[in-house]
């Protein structure tokens, strides 16, 4: 009896930590009642992600560069949720108003002023009810800034985070405002931030026959730019209408490379909310032109990939289901999807490479029972080119491709070097 006795606390203990490691299993997630995501055979998180650089500073936060300079104008302020300043993360439009500056109108691009519409989702021009200022919607009525929207305004502030993807619309905003800029006669200044997938120049060039507004310019899926240095590129190519060019003040990111991986502190849009998301988009995001689903309402978009399709082939499965102002329409809603899960995926070999991933998309393909409706006609907008469809229907191998893709990478580079403001 007294080595039962002995034992005792030991089992007590036991059962304690069994029953709380049960509770956490089980724990409920503040969206969870949003979405489901299964784990099949799954390890440990691996967590394998690239060393991010932490004495960037941005150029919103070097406010002495700019704050005397805007002093006695009347500002607009092209911003969203990204756009903030300092540790404490103060939205950049309520900073400047507290250091004085007339700042007169804000404009917000996709997703809203503060970020919380859907993709693709129209917004409506409103009334900031913090500070009653006017917001123009510049993914509403018109992507690009009217005659009155700008009347009164003698600099315009673009200050948004970008993720350094062709087909993230937010510099195809600032193509419009620039356009808008040089036809009034207006100064953009733009506050620059560092672009977390800098260190990648890779993908197919943009055929402008195959121009949208999710790719409005000849730059490769993974342009390797900051938003400064691909407004400079705009004016410097003449892409603007009539070749107009649009004056210019960059307030550069210090202590900043395009080999440093940037962190973000702030999600850059509602369904980029991790940064393995972030780092994957330029590889992944060419699964939204095609019938599967990329993870849109669940807590994991753009990490996971999937369809109904797949059950038999893979064992990971996950169920979109509506998220009100992150995700209010996923593809396949409410359907059981089979498919990959990259949420352990090496991000440091996919860093290291240089290049996107395009053998996710390949094999997919492959493994779909339904080839023929495997793509949709988004997915040539996305690629801009019509070529890729073709080379992955005909069963060409990454490594092939990407070799079609060298000659226009090449040119890329060498226009692209003439306007790098960091090594």
């Amino acid at each position: 009896m007294r080595k039962i006795y002995c034992f005792l606390p030991f089992l007590i203990c036991l059962c304690i930590l069994a029953d709380a490691k049960q509770k956490r299993k089980h724990k409920v997630n503040r969206h969870a009642q949003h979405h489901s995501v299964s784990r099949h055979h799954r390890g440990s998180r691996l967590h394998l992600e690239p060393k991010f650089s932490s004495n960037i500073i941005p150029g919103a936060d070097q406010t002495e560069l700019y704050v005397e300079y805007l002093k006695g104008k009347n500002v607009g302020m092209v911003i969203n949720q990204t756009s903030v300043i300092g540790k404490s993360l103060t939205p950049s439009g309520d900073s400047l108003l507290k250091l004085g500056i007339h700042v007169k109108k804000f404009f917000g691009p996709e997703h809203g002023f503060r970020g919380n519409n859907s993709a693709g989702a129209k917004v409506n021009d409103a009334v900031d009810e913090k500070t009653g200022l006017s917001v123009i919607s510049l993914y509403g009525k018109h992507f690009k800034p009217t005659a009155d929207d700008l009347k009164g305004i003698d600099i315009i502030i673009f200050d948004i985070q970008d993720v350094g993807a062709r087909f993230y619309t937010y510099i195809s905003t600032l193509h419009y405002v620039m356009e808008a800029c040089a036809e009034n006669n207006i100064e953009l200044m733009i506050l620059d931030r560092p672009n977390p997938n800098g260190n990648i120049v890779d993908g197919p060039v943009l055929d402008t026959a195959f121009r949208s507004f999710v790719g409005m310019h000849p730059v490769p899926v993974a342009h390797g730019m900051t938003v400064g240095e691909y407004a400079q590129m705009i004016n410097g190519e003449g892409w603007l209408k009539n070749k107009a060019q649009c004056k210019l003040k960059i307030i550069k990111v210090a202590n900043y490379n395009h080999k440093q991986l940037y962190n973000l502190p702030i999600n850059p849009s509602p369904n980029l909310n991790t940064p393995q998301s972030i780092l994957l988009y330029p590889s992944i995001c060419f699964f939204e032109g095609t019938v599967l689903s990329l993870g849109r309402g669940t807590e994991y978009p753009f990490t996971v990939v999937g369809h109904p399709g797949f059950k038999g082939t893979y064992k990971f499965t996950f169920t979109p289901q509506s998220i009100p102002g992150i995700s209010d329409n996923p593809p396949l809603k409410d359907r059981l999807c089979y498919g990959i899960d990259l949420r352990d995926y090496d991000m440091v070999k996919l860093e290291k490479s240089g290049h996107i991933n395009l053998n996710w998309l390949i094999l997919l393909y492959k493994n779909y029972p339904d080839q023929t409706h495997y793509f949709n006609a988004y997915f040539t907008k996305l690629a801009g080119t019509d070529e890729l469809e073709k080379q992955i229907r005909s069963g060409l191998t990454e490594a092939q491709i990407r070799r079609t893709w060298q000659p226009g990478l090449d040119a890329f580079k060498q226009i692209r070097a003439k306007y790098l403001l960091y090594e």
